[in-house]
């Protein structure tokens, strides 16, 4: 059985309705999984147009959802959330973000009665979304909110085969030391294990980056690989996880590119961001880890610089649809 994913543009200024148009125009896509969309109909039919292609898609009603596989179109479950005159191609508006939560609400509403396996979406903008009213401070806590999950979850960023999660996210890099603690440590090495299994990996290898330079340099240049990072590490190990560190953060990407890691866990957002993004800016991937649903976006962002001129590059938006592939379990 294939799995059904929920397909979603995203932001409707950004660049997310031309990469769902490139990517459902693909020869193998329907072969893979089967698909509906969600989202206004207008806004997939200027993705065709920004993409130079085209794909029928037929709407069907929330009560018809289950019908996936169909071969001679996509379904569209069509919102209507942004009209055409309050659409500003390529500028950050409460109109996109309020497309975007309410397209977003549907899916999750659909996949958490069991009628979808998986959502795929095109990359948000997180200023249009506060404007619209969200209230966390990223979609991957207003999904965790929307849907009641209170338990462990981040945001993991994959490239190619490598992947990376962190014990803290979106916060001032003056928080960063003081909001590290063991058991956080010990959760993302967990999630970063977990998700690499649910993705078809057999014995992930997981690395853990230092807070500080030289990794401390023996408690010369801060004493959090002493005293945190080091006893988290050999608790994870009592869970049966390949894990090792704490490595400079300067070296311990180099592990992950030449195939001895597969996964990075990181201390703070840039440190592994900017490694990623330099490994391969256009491949990377976003996943939404932790959350009982697979879902998953490319990591590049809206890129409003380059919206309309048929130049985006399928290659994250590709790969997400291909792990959300290999994540989902189809219901029987």
């Amino acid at each position: 059985m294939k799995p059904r994913i929920i397909i979603l543009h995203g932001e409707p200024a950004g660049i997310g309705p031309e990469l769902v148009a490139k990517l459902l125009a693909e020869p193998d896509i329907s072969e893979l999984a089967n698909i509906v969309l969600v989202g206004d109909r207008h806004i997939f039919e200027l993705g065709q147009k920004q993409a130079n292609t085209e794909w029928p898609m037929q709407e069907i009603s929330l009560n018809d959802v289950r019908s996936f596989d169909i071969e001679n179109y996509f379904p569209l479950i069509s919102t209507n959330n942004i009209q055409p005159k309050d659409l500003r191609i390529a500028e950050i508006s409460a109109a996109g973000g309020y497309a975007s939560l309410r397209n977003l609400d549907i899916a999750l509403d659909i996949t958490v009665k069991g009628d979808a396996d998986a959502i795929l979406f095109g990359p948000f903008n997180k200023a249009s979304l506060h404007l619209a009213g969200m209230e966390q401070e990223d979609e991957h806590r207003y999904i965790a909110n929307y849907i009641k999950f209170n338990g462990y979850h981040s945001e993991i960023n994959m490239l190619d085969e490598l992947i990376t999660t962190r014990v803290t996210s979106h916060i001032a890099l003056k928080e960063v030391a003081e909001s590290i603690d063991e058991k956080g440590v010990i959760e993302a090495i967990r999630l970063a294990n977990n998700t690499l299994i649910s993705a078809g990996f057999k014995h992930p290898r997981i690395g853990v980056a230092a807070l500080n330079p030289h990794a401390g340099d023996n408690g010369n240049f801060g004493s959090e690989e002493i005293q945190i990072l080091t006893p988290a590490i050999e608790k994870a190990r009592t869970l049966q996880i390949s894990v090792d560190g704490p490595w400079p953060s300067d070296t311990v990407f180099l592990k992950g590119r030449d195939g001895d890691l597969d996964a990075v866990v990181t201390m703070y957002h840039d440190q592994g961001q900017i490694a990623m993004k330099l490994m391969g800016f256009e491949r990377g991937v976003t996943i939404a880890a932790g959350l009982p649903i697979p879902i998953a976006t490319p990591a590049h962002g809206t890129a409003f610089d380059i919206v309309g001129k048929g130049v985006s590059n399928l290659g994250a938006t590709r790969k997400a649809f291909d792990v959300l592939c290999r994540m989902s379990i189809p219901q029987i």
